[in-house]
């Protein structure tokens, strides 16, 4: 198909899968930017008496849906590490099941279906606004709808599916390292790291670093990776907050700067009681730049600042 008339097939599925879910969905439903397709819709466990919800973001592509997914960014300060994670791969598996179609109705529900599982699970005894009081500095608990940083971005097109699936690597849990805590006014901020090269990679060692208790316990795990394709000559990267705002995709825009490839950086914070405004972005990031040195991602601090503002290739760890 003619790549006119393929996008103009798209914007057209576009403007009737908008005016179906704002007709559905009434005033949870809201146009935050029409000319650059930018949404967001509230989503709760009850109509009538909301305890759970979830506020979904979403960018629209031109390629959307014939051939690329939703950009979509999920707010929810109460949502934590390993259901916020189980929450994106459950709505990124409804997408490969269903490439090429409208998935925006499907995802509200998916959605709508986790906040119901979470008001009936033992969970549903601490309240949202318990969770949230110790999750997000209020000072900049917002959301710019100019940023795009903070989305979660599927980079799959019909030809990339396969990043999913299964392969004798993904079935490698890769070696963990643990940098040095620093803490400021009673929070501890610690780095963690490990080589990666397919988004399972990623999950594993997510999941073995919340084995451990320690940090499983942590106010905020916010996490980044790059993964460098190099038959496409392209990135899978994504970030997450975990309740910090904004950290995740700062963290996200240190390691594209540092211009490092098939890497995971997760960086806990415990919260000690004491807003740290915009000092604590600065550790997080301080935390991350001095493992992915210790680690040889860099041959030293100084490199990191001469590669802002350069292409270069990126680089992965050296051979020791």
């Amino acid at each position: 198909m003619d790549t006119a008339v393929e996008n103009a097939s798209d914007l057209q599925c576009q403007v009737e899968e908008i005016e179906a879910l704002s007709s559905i969905y009434g005033d949870e439903w809201c146009v935050i930017d029409e000319a650059a397709r930018i949404f967001c819709i509230k989503i709760s466990d009850d109509l009538y008496a909301p305890q759970w919800s979830i506020c979904l973001q979403i960018i629209l592509p031109e390629d959307y849906p014939s051939s690329a997914p939703p950009i979509y960014q999920i707010n929810a300060a109460w949502l934590r590490g390993p259901d916020r994670i189980k929450l994106s791969n459950s709505l990124e598996e409804l997408y490969l099941e269903n490439a090429g179609e409208s998935i925006l109705y499907l995802w509200v529900e998916k959605i709508r279906e986790f906040l119901i599982e979470t008001s009936q699970s033992g969970n549903a005894a601490e309240g949202p606004e318990t969770v949230r009081a110790i999750t997000s500095e209020e000072e900049d608990d917002t959301w710019d709808e100019g940023d795009i940083s903070n989305y979660n971005v599927l980079k799959l097109d019909m030809g990339q599916t396969h990043i999913f699936s299964s392969s004798s690597a993904d079935e490698q849990l890769p070696p963990i390292k643990h940098g040095e805590p620093v803490t400021d006014r009673r929070s501890t901020f610690q780095p963690h790291l490990a080589p990666v090269v397919t988004p399972k990679q990623v999950q594993r060692v997510l999941d073995k670093l919340y084995e451990n208790k320690k940090i499983a316990s942590a106010t905020h795990n916010i996490y980044a990776y790059r993964i460098y394709c190099e038959d496409k000559n392209t990135f899978l990267q994504d970030c997450e907050d975990d309740g910090e705002t904004a950290a995740g995709g700062r963290l996200l825009h240190l390691l594209q700067i540092l211009d490092v490839r098939d890497v995971l950086v997760v960086v806990s914070r415990w919260y000690g009681g004491i807003l740290l405004g915009p000092d604590r972005f600065k550790h997080i990031n301080n935390c991350a730049r001095t493992i992915l040195v210790q680690e040889g991602y860099m041959d030293n601090a100084e490199e990191a600042s001469k590669t802002v503002g350069k292409s270069k290739k990126p680089k992965s760890k050296k051979m020791k």
